[in-house]
């Protein structure tokens, strides 16, 4: 299954207004609402989440808009700005992951997934984005997302946030078909304005965490290396594999149960490759805890500026040996990806990592903020010299969860 395609030039700026006058020209009557969620960034804490571990994600200022009207039967039919005039219709009676396909597997695949507690009526629904296709930043919970507290208003479900999560992972598991876990629909549901959200992915317990990089001086630059990626493609799926197999061999339910000095010493009944992707979510699990750590400590007002700039380039260290683990251990980066860290780097930020999936997709960097234009420049500089396309460079801040809009 590939990601929703890229969007095509648009003469106006996505936006829950462009979305709803889409929904009119192309179905001839206007939407009764427009609900929106973002994409986001995860600031640490790859591979985690199926694995019952830990993740530090925030929601981006950067949104899909979902314009939504109820129909009097019982079918439903989507369409968005990004995948041309086209449209795709079926009854709700149908809807099943064998039948779906594209792009409208992941606002269909929820549907199905609603289906199955109840689904009260058909819908026509209109879909307009401004988050970066491809680029590791969740383009396609962002769509899961907005459906779903667009359905869950309109069929009367009262789920909770986490509920609703659950359904998008259901979606992304069946209908789309790419093993991943609940960080990405946790995100875009429950992401809080200026903050990161820890998420348990054992027990889906979440804390909003402030994250405070703008009073610190500090930015997170997206590094968009437009080198596309896939979850449904068999890389995610082998690493899965890898450490449900590690903790098959271990005795445990998930890799979260385990200690890395007990990894260590049962290194010999594991082999290299199965060590070594364990090693990563183990290490990375602590790093995530080290992060929240520093960034709790990051709020205490009897903190001394010292002592906050030792915080933030203690973060800025545990982003590189991220990247380092998922590169190394873990093996999902790209030579894109490591140049675009590296470079970020060279010229000043503070620290940084690709994040997402991975084979693909976008570096993150902490970088200060009077630094940014001369860290962008590094980078699409690096990137001309070593003959790739140039990447896409933009600042991201933390934001809030899906909601609606009108």
């Amino acid at each position: 299954m590939s990601a929703p395609p890229r969007p095509a030039t648009a003469h106006a700026t996505p936006s829950a207004e462009r979305a709803a006058a889409e929904f009119t020209r192309r179905f001839g009557r206007a939407p009764l609402g427009v609900w929106s969620a973002p994409g986001r960034v995860n600031l640490i804490g790859e591979h985690t989440d199926y694995n019952d571990g830990f993740a530090l994600p925030f929601a981006i200022d950067r949104r899909t808009w979902a314009a939504v009207a109820p129909r009097e039967d019982r079918r439903i039919r989507v369409a968005s700005t990004f995948a041309g005039d086209k449209s795709v219709e079926l009854p709700l009676g149908l809807l099943d992951p064998a039948r779906l396909a594209g792009w409208s597997a992941y606002p269909l695949g929820v549907a199905w997934a609603f289906g199955r507690l109840a689904a009260r009526g058909g819908v026509d629904v209109c879909f307009d984005s401004s988050v970066p296709v491809g680029a590791g930043l969740s383009s396609s919970a962002a769509i899961e997302a907005s459906i779903a507290i667009a359905l869950n208003e309109l069929w009367g479900t009262n789920l909770d946030r986490s509920a609703l999560a659950r359904i998008g992972r259901l979606a992304e598991n069946e209908a789309v078909g790419a093993p991943t876990g609940i960080m990405d629909q946790t995100a875009a549901l429950q992401g809080t304005a200026g903050a990161a959200v820890l998420l348990d992915a054992r027990t889906l317990h979440t804390r909003a965490v402030p994250l405070g990089f703008a009073a610190a001086g500090l930015e997170v630059l997206v590094i968009d290396t437009r080198t596309a990626h896939a979850h449904a493609g068999g890389g995610y799926g082998a690493r899965r594999a890898s450490c449900e197999r590690a903790a098959q061999v271990l005795g445990v339910p998930a890799l979260r149960d385990v200690a890395l000095a007990r990894l260590e010493a049962a290194e010999a009944l594991l082999d290299d490759e199965t060590f070594r992707r364990a090693r990563h979510v183990l290490t990375e699990n602590a790093r995530v805890l080290a992060a929240v750590t520093l960034l709790d400590a990051h709020g205490d007002p009897a903190r001394s500026g010292d002592a906050l700039a030792r915080d933030m380039r203690a973060i800025g260290a545990l982003l590189d040996a991220s990247h380092a683990s998922l590169r190394d251990d873990f093996e999902v980066s790209t030579p894109e990806l490591d140049l675009a860290a590296e470079s970020a780097r060279a010229a000043g930020a503070l620290g940084a990592r690709m994040t997402g999936g991975g084979f693909g997709g976008a570096v993150i960097a902490l970088v200060p903020t009077a630094r940014n234009a001369a860290i962008a420049e590094a980078v699409t500089r690096a990137f001309a010299e070593a003959g790739y396309p140039r990447p896409q460079l933009f600042t991201v801040t933390p934001s809030a969860g899906a909601r609606r809009e009108r």
